[in-house]
């Protein structure tokens, strides 16, 4: 078989990079005139349409200005205008702490500053994050980092209201990890993370393609809709497989809680457990390991996020790794592009993940052949 062929970026976007690199690297002052479109034109060997189509990306990117009659100027000055930016995460955590540090060093060098609002800690989470809401809104920022709240009763109509009061004062939001709704609904909000129904099946297609058949879904209770978007790829991978997803077979409860773990095991027999994320996997595995049953012998474990102690577990944890940095960075270009172009439809900027192996789930031990029974046989 040929090689797929590469495909050529188009000549007006090769211009408009080109164009760019010129202008920040300095070849053009700020309120400059560039050359004419029947001028470049001639300089690239294109039609004019083509050159026009290049300008109007610049000027939309608030680069260059176009005046009737007059031609196109630089406008670099406009392009440091000084925004502060909001962070309305309830705490930092694994995932979120690389996410902050992506958004403040894809910020160095600008005028863009990150700042984290001061509620108490000992309140409730619930007004916590209001708090830290009204505390933007009277600051007037420029635009929120928002991850919704999970894990409360409250969550939904919190995190409404709290919508509401950007929306209401006009203030920019992006979204980090989570909508604020479940699927199928969306909020009118940017998102960046991770494509959650992707990663849903491919850590459970792992566990298939390990030989397990009785796969279970364990998650906390009022977890936030990226579970729900994972469930639904957990589900995708088993009518891969032409396995009915059987809805007894998604666990919902708490991982710490030996009644509910002893439940699972009782009422599905399960071979494998995905875990809504390695918190739950990290609890669970604790839980299990408390009643007797081994890892990866008697079940097998996978999360998802990759966080630091996940390979520092008692048997360390098979996940799938977040580019949490990356999500930072893609989440403040996200920001400015939104502030830049307010009418644009809302997005969901999904970065890709990687499968990390580790013993958990028992596939170390079959590639060295130490098992001449598989994994999980007491089910």
């Amino acid at each position: 078989m040929r090689p797929p062929k590469q495909k050529r970026t188009p000549k007006h976007l090769q211009i408009r990079d080109e164009l760019h690199r010129a202008i920040t690297g300095a070849e053009y002052k700020d309120g400059q005139r560039i050359p004419s479109e029947v001028e470049l034109a001639k300089k690239f060997g294109v039609s004019r349409p083509t050159v026009a189509r290049a300008l109007r990306d610049l000027e939309q990117d608030g680069i260059v200005q176009r005046r009737a009659g007059a031609g196109t100027y630089i406008r670099l000055a406009k392009r440091e205008t000084r925004y502060v930016f909001g962070l309305l995460i309830r705490e930092v955590g694994e995932i979120f702490e690389p996410i902050c540090h992506g958004l403040a060093q894809a910020g160095e060098g600008t005028r863009h500053e990150l700042i984290w609002g001061n509620a108490p800690r000992n309140i409730p989470r619930e007004i916590q994050a209001e708090k830290l809401c009204e505390q933007y809104v009277e600051r007037k920022v420029s635009g929120v980092f928002w991850a919704p709240l999970e894990l409360t009763e409250q969550k939904d109509e919190v995190n409404w209201r709290i919508a509401e009061a950007f929306d209401r004062a006009g203030i920019p939001v992006v979204l980090l990890d989570r909508d604020m709704y479940a699927p199928p609904r969306r909020s009118n909000y940017d998102l960046v993370g991770i494509d959650n129904r992707r990663a849903g099946f491919v850590i459970t297609e792992h566990l298939l393609n390990l030989g397990c058949r009785r796969v279970v879904f364990a998650v906390r209770p009022n977890s936030a809709p990226t579970v729900d978007v994972r469930i639904a790829g957990y589900r995708d991978a088993l009518l891969s497989r032409g396995i009915t997803a059987d809805p007894e077979f998604i666990q919902q409860g708490d991982p710490e809680d030996s009644t509910f773990v002893q439940r699972i095991l009782e009422h599905t027999h399960p071979q494998a457990i995905v875990c809504a994320n390695d918190h739950t996997a990290a609890c669970l595995m604790t839980t299990l390991s408390a009643l007797g049953v081994g890892i990866p012998a008697d079940v097998r474990i996978v999360g998802i996020d990759d966080v630091r102690y996940a390979s520092l577990l008692h048997v360390p944890l098979t996940t799938l790794h977040q580019p949490c940095h990356d999500i930072g960075v893609a989440a403040l270009e996200a920001m400015l592009q939104r502030i830049r172009h307010p009418g644009m439809p809302a997005r969901d900027v999904l970065l890709d993940f990687k499968l990390v192996i580790r013993q958990s789930c028992g596939a170390t031990l079959q590639q060295e052949g130490k098992n001449a029974i598989p994994l999980g046989a007491r089910a």
